[in-house]
C-alpha cells in the first residue's frame, strides 16, 4: 500500500492525476465512477452519508460546522458505530466491467470517523444480477484487509488479469470512506458487437488515450468518456501555445476496424476551441504502440472547426486502423470525439 496526498494538480473526473498511459494504474480510468455508469447497488448501513457517494466524480468537499438531520455533512459513505462484532460494506457495480489493476480507498475529511481497516473483493457476473444474486457469489479478495489512516488515499495494487464486473468494498468495524476508485482496463463483452457499426473510441467498448502532448486543463480520457460533457472541464483542454505548433492525442481503438464516420464535438468551448483538426490513422496490428515518428496516413485533412459545435464527417478510406492520431491546431480543447465504423475480423 502507498499513501498519497489528498490534493494534487490537474485531475481527471476520478478526482486522480490527470495522467496518460498504462504503466501507473492508477492512470488508468475509474471502472466504477457513476458518470460512466456505476452504481452502488447495497450497503449494510448509510446511517450518517449515503453509499452512492462513494463512486462520485470530482474530488471529496468539506465545510466544518455544516449540520443535517444525520449530523455533521460529509461527502462520503459513513455507516453508524457498531456494537457488535461484525463489519460494514458496500456492493459496486462496475459502470464499465475489466481487469481491475488499482483501488484506491480515500478518507478525505474522515479524521476521528475513519475506518481502521479495509479490504475489497469482486466477482465477474453475467446480466443483470439482484442483490441477493450478488450476496451468494464466489467473490475474490483482491485487496487483502489493510490498515487505513484517516484524511488519506490509501493506494493497492492489484495483480493479475481476471475481468470483474462488481467489486465489494469491506470497512472493519465501522465508519467512514469518502471515495472508492476502481483502476483498470476496460473488457467490454464484445458479443454485442457482433455484425454491427460501433464506436471504436468509446472509452467504455475498450479504447484509450495512451498519449499527448498536453493536459494542463484537464485529462484527454476525458474526450472518448460516455455521454455529453456538461462544462469545459468534462472535455479535454491544453494550456495556451506560445511556440508556433499544435496540440495533439493518441487514441488506441477498441478494436481495429475501419473507420466511416467521425465526431468532433467542441461543446461548451466558445472561446477556446481549436481552429482548425486533423485525424490521422495508423495500423499496429504487428505489435507495439505507434508513437510521433509511426506510418499516419489521413483520415480527415486538417479542417476548421467552429465552437461549440458538434461536426459530423464521413469518412471514405477503406484502411483498418488500430490508432487514431487526433490533431488540434494550434491548441485549445475538445468535448468529444467518436469514431464510427466496423471492427475488422478477427486476425
Amino acid at each position: 500500500m502507498t499513501l498519497r496526498p489528498p490534493h494534487g494538480p490537474v485531475r481527471d473526473p476520478a478526482g486522480t492525476p490527470a495522467r496518460n498511459g498504462s504503466a501507473d494504474p492508477a492512470r488508468l480510468p475509474d471502472l466504477a465512477l457513476r458518470s460512466y455508469g456505476g452504481s452502488v447497488l447495497a450497503a449494510s448501513d448509510e446511517s450518517f452519508a449515503e453509499r452512492q457517494a462513494l463512486i462520485r466524480p470530482g474530488r471529496p468537499a468539506f465545510q466544518p460546522g455544516t449540520f443535517g438531520p444525520r449530523g455533521q455533512v460529509y461527502d462520503g459513505w459513513e455507516t453508524r458505530r457498531r456494537r457488535d462484532p461484525g463489519h460494514d460494506w458496500a456492493i459496486v457495480r462496475l459502470g464499465m466491467p475489466g481487469v481491475i489493476r488499482g483501488v484506491v480507498v480515500d478518507t478525505a475529511w474522515f479524521t476521528g470517523n475513519y475506518p481502521p481497516h479495509a479490504w475489497v473483493e469482486a466477482c465477474e457476473m453475467a446480466g443483470h444480477p439482484s442483490v441477493a444474486e450478488l450476496t451468494a457469489a464466489a467473490w475474490t479478495e483482491i485487496v487483502p484487509k489493510s490498515p487505513l489512516t484517516g484524511d488519506s488515499e490509501h493506494f493497492f495494487a492489484v495483480p493479475g488479469g481476471r475481468r470483474y464486473t462488481h467489486v465489494r468494498l469491506n470497512i472493519h468495524p465501522d465508519g467512514g470512506v469518502a471515495r472508492l476508485r476502481v483502476h483498470g482496463e476496460v473488457v467490454p463483452d464484445r458479443a454485442l458487437w457482433a455484425d454491427m457499426p460501433v464506436d471504436l473510441a468509446a472509452l467504455e467498448n475498450g479504447a484509450l488515450v495512451t498519449a499527448c502532448s498536453d493536459e494542463f486543463y484537464s485529462s484527454p480520457l476525458n474526450v472518448i468518456a460516455p455521454g455529453l460533457p456538461r462544462h469545459q472541464a468534462e472535455g479535454w483542454e491544453t494550456a495556451r501555445r506560445r511556440d508556433g505548433g499544435h496540440d495533439w492525442l493518441v487514441v488506441r481503438l477498441a478494436a481495429p476496424g475501419v473507420i466511416r464516420l467521425a465526431e468532433l464535438d467542441t461543446a461548451n468551448l466558445v472561446y477556446n476551441a481549436p481552429g482548425a483538426a486533423a485525424l490521422h490513422g495508423a495500423d499496429a496490428r504487428g505489435g507495439g504502440t505507434p508513437g510521433e515518428d509511426a506510418e499516419w496516413f489521413d483520415l480527415l485533412s486538417r479542417t476548421a472547426l467552429q465552437p461549440d459545435t458538434r461536426h459530423r464527417f464521413r469518412l471514405t478510406g477503406e484502411r483498418v486502423v488500430t490508432h487514431v492520431r487526433l490533431a488540434i491546431h494550434p491548441d485549445g480543447g475538445m468535448g468529444r470525439l467518436r469514431l464510427y465504423g466496423t471492427p475488422a475480423p478477427p486476425g
